[in-house]
């Protein structure tokens, strides 16, 4: 028997709210974003004409889709309209009809897919971002020291085309001068994989080109709490690891209130100006040295660069270098600064001059040259990559490696929720383990 319809704004509406499992969920969920960052409207529409959906309904919508795996947009409508509770609890403004069983017409109520796949790609990326740092400064007034160290590490998400697809017959899959038609922003780029060292031999290192975009992501994790993201960034996937580092740490850093003083990350992050921001805020970046081929370099005594047989070298003039860093050139100790009268069985010193080197002076430079990867405290730091691992894998188990969406600005606004999930999971777990343990011990008699 179908129950009788409730009117709008009658207590037994509220009730039905408060006593829906689904509505509680979502509420204790919502309830841990700073919804103030969301304006009501959006400011590019004009303000003429009926009122529209908040800003914020949009959001948390998108937000149910990420946390029940829906992947397609149509799934969520379908989703909504089987539960018209929740769709006037995400904040959408009802179109009332007393002939329905919960006074309002649930299908006129919620947009059509196609105006949710629009949002989706629309969205504003600053709000979201401040939603995101907003999740971020909570977690600090529960975590103490949260972002002392963080990891960095970039994570490959496939294209939702069928040059993807290894059982659809495409000429030239991977000719970066024919764009898929199904996306026009994803890129082709190469994912490598499984740096396995064997003993006796080279590592191994798999190798996968793909369409698709790459996301970058800033993380912190704590032995009693866990993972949280810090940063994030979305670019199409042939961009270089490196490209991403600096918009995540300015973003880290403007979340945090300050800049992390130290960074762990692969070797794919092995380049002078990442160490430099470590040593600007007084920390390391606990990063693999990549020779790219070259000799490992040496140091002497008294932190010159050692020539190949094994004489540390003697610093001469310093100079600005075409890629923006100091640098200065180091020469032979037994020319420079003048003849010694001993020989040398090198090459260059038979052709005269002798061995010359040019060495990056700047803070990271020498950094990246003089740290000792094999400390404990080296050590110590590395291993806090893992959680930029961790936090990938949640996201994956998100849906964020194969998404079923096209453009980057879509493939931005799912990434940044994905993510906004994360935190506010973590958030939650942070805050009921601080609740825990800030309660006192029962009486024993």
């Amino acid at each position: 028997m179908v129950s009788p319809p409730v009117a709008l704004g009658q207590p037994g509406l509220a009730g039905l709210l408060a006593h829906d499992p689904v509505v509680q969920d979502y509420r204790a969920f919502f309830a841990l974003l700073d919804w103030a960052q969301v304006p009501e409207r959006d400011p590019a529409r004009p303000w003429p004409g009926a009122p529209p959906h908040p800003q914020a309904a949009y959001v948390k919508a998108l937000l149910v889709k990420v946390c029940e795996g829906l992947p397609y947009v149509s799934d969520l409508r379908a989703f909504l309209l089987k539960h018209p509770p929740l769709v006037l609890a995400l904040g959408f403004r009802p179109v009332p009809d007393p002939t329905q069983p919960y006074g309002f017409d649930v299908a006129r109520t919620v947009p059509c897919a196609r105006w949710l796949r629009h949002k989706q790609q629309t969205l504003a990326p600053a709000v979201l971002q401040a939603l995101l740092q907003g999740t971020v400064r909570a977690l600090q007034a529960e975590i103490p020291g949260l972002g002392q160290t963080v990891a960095v590490d970039v994570k490959h998400i496939y294209a939702w085309v069928r040059e993807n697809n290894p059982k659809a017959a495409v000429p030239r899959r991977y000719d970066a001068a024919r764009q898929p038609r199904g996306d026009p922003d994803c890129r082709l780029g190469v994912k490598r994989s499984a740096n396995q060292e064997r003993p006796g031999g080279p590592a191994t290192v798999r190798k996968e080109a793909l369409w698709g975009y790459g996301t970058g992501v800033v993380a912190a994790t704590d032995r009693r709490y866990g993972d949280v993201v810090l940063a994030e960034l979305t670019q199409p996937f042939d961009q270089q690891d490196s490209t991403y580092y600096h918009p995540l740490y300015r973003r880290a850093g403007a979340a945090l209130g300050f800049r992390p003083p130290n960074v762990a990350a692969d070797a794919a992050f092995d380049a002078w100006h990442i160490y430099q921001t470590c040593a600007e805020a007084g920390g390391i970046a606990a990063i693999p040295l990549n020779t790219r081929g070259h000799p490992a370099p040496r140091l002497g005594p008294r932190g010159y660069h050692l020539c190949p047989t094994g004489r540390e070298m003697a610093p001469a003039s310093t100079y600005r270098d075409r890629e923006g860093f100091r640098a200065q050139e180091q020469r032979c100790p037994l020319l420079y600064p003048r003849a010694t009268g001993e020989r040398c069985d090198h090459e260059q010193f038979a052709k005269g001059p002798g061995c010359k080197k040019s060495v990056n002076i700047e803070a990271g430079g020498r950094q990246r040259v003089a740290l000792d990867r094999r400390s404990a405290d080296y050590r110590a730091l590395y291993r806090q990559r893992t959680a930029a691992e961790r936090i990938n894998s949640q996201a994956t188990a998100l849906g964020i490696e194969r998404p079923k969406a096209r453009t980057q600005r879509s493939i931005a606004t799912l990434n940044t929720l994905i993510y906004l999930v994360i935190n506010a999971r973590a958030l939650a777990r942070v805050r009921a383990r601080n609740r825990h343990r800030e309660r006192p011990p029962p009486p024993l008699c």
